[in-house]
Parts: structure tokens; sequence; C-alpha cells
């Protein structure tokens, strides 16, 4: 992907950013694209550095497809773990793990256009019949958690979050604010 550069001059000097960094200094972090490893611990380091700057808010702009549950969690634990209000706001398509992020902010927020989808956690196995036991355990406990928080976050019960997860669930931006993923949509 081509980044475009930013020329910022003052009196004394000319400086180059690339957008995203200078998108940083005003707080903004950009979570686009499936979310994985690499992603989450830039998002990481990215909302640890501007909270250890002061206790401003950070908006966490989110268009995603979704990605690795272990890397969206690692994301969220982050949004709860640091002082600073994380304002999550959708765009685009935010689906699957991107939808538990936007529901995850401190605000949430999507544009008029943003779809949004949620849906049960996915995951295949190979290996032994052991193994594969195991990993299914692992991965019924991960939804558990999953929906434990998603049921918090959108004050429905765990029981609707399940009915409602074992389908992809689209949502317009209005949909999702009613179902409480988001509180509201932003319109010029």
């Amino acid at each position: 992907m081509n980044i475009p550069m930013i020329l910022k001059q003052n009196d004394n000097h000319s400086m180059t950013y690339d957008l995203y960094s200078l998108l940083l200094t005003y707080r903004i972090i950009f979570l686009s694209g499936e979310i994985n490893d690499t992603l989450a611990n830039t998002v990481i380091g990215e909302l640890l550095y501007l909270d250890k700057e002061d206790k401003k808010d950070i908006y966490l702009y989110i268009n995603s497809p979704g990605g690795a549950v272990t890397s969206g969690l690692a994301i969220y634990d982050t949004i709860k773990f640091i002082n600073s209000n994380v304002i999550t706001i959708g765009m685009g398509l935010c689906a699957s793990m991107g939808a538990f992020l936007l529901s995850s902010g401190d605000k949430r927020y999507a544009l008029e256009n943003t779809e949004i989808m949620i849906h049960e956690v996915l995951g295949g196995f190979e290996g032994s019949a052991r193994n594969i036991k195991l990993q299914s355990e692992r991965i019924n406990k991960i939804k558990e958690k999953i929906n434990k928080i998603m049921a918090k976050n959108t004050k429905k019960t765990i029981k609707q979050i399940e009915k409602d997860t074992g389908k992809d669930y689209y949502m317009s931006s209005k949909e999702a604010k009613e179902y409480g993923i988001i509180d509201d949509i932003i319109k010029k």
C-alpha cells in the first residue's frame, strides 16, 4: 500500500510525515484490514504511546472484516487497561472482531453507511482426535468470553447474543445503534 506523505512547514524548517504518523499526533489511530498479531501489536503500541503522552481521548477508526480472536482480545484488553478514553468510530465494514472492538469503546460511533456484522467465533482444526477435542473446548471457552463481553457492551442477554451470532448477522449503522453496538451515528 502506498502511504501518502505530508509536508508540514513552520517558520524555521519543514518536516515530512507519513499520513498515519501525522494523524497519530492528533490522537487518531486507524485499524484497517484483517486483525492479526502484526496489526494488533501496532495498534496496541499506538494506544500505549498516546496514553503515556497524556490522558486525552484517543480516536480509533475501524474498517475491518475481523480476524484472529486472540489478536482482537489483546487490543480489547489494552483499550480497557489504559487511562485514556478510547472513542471507536466504525467506517466501511466492521465485521466479526471488527464489530466486537467497535462495541468496546468508551464512546462508540459509526459513519452513516457503515456495515456491521456479528457472528459466532470461527475456527478450523486438524490433528489427532484428542487435539481436535481440546481445540474445540478452547474455542467454546473463547466464544463464551466474547459473548459475555458483547452482552455487557450491548446490554443484551448472553442468550440473545448467542442466538444472534449463530449466523452472520449484518446491520446498518442505524440497526447497530438500536442493537447497542454503537451509541450514535456520525452525519455531516
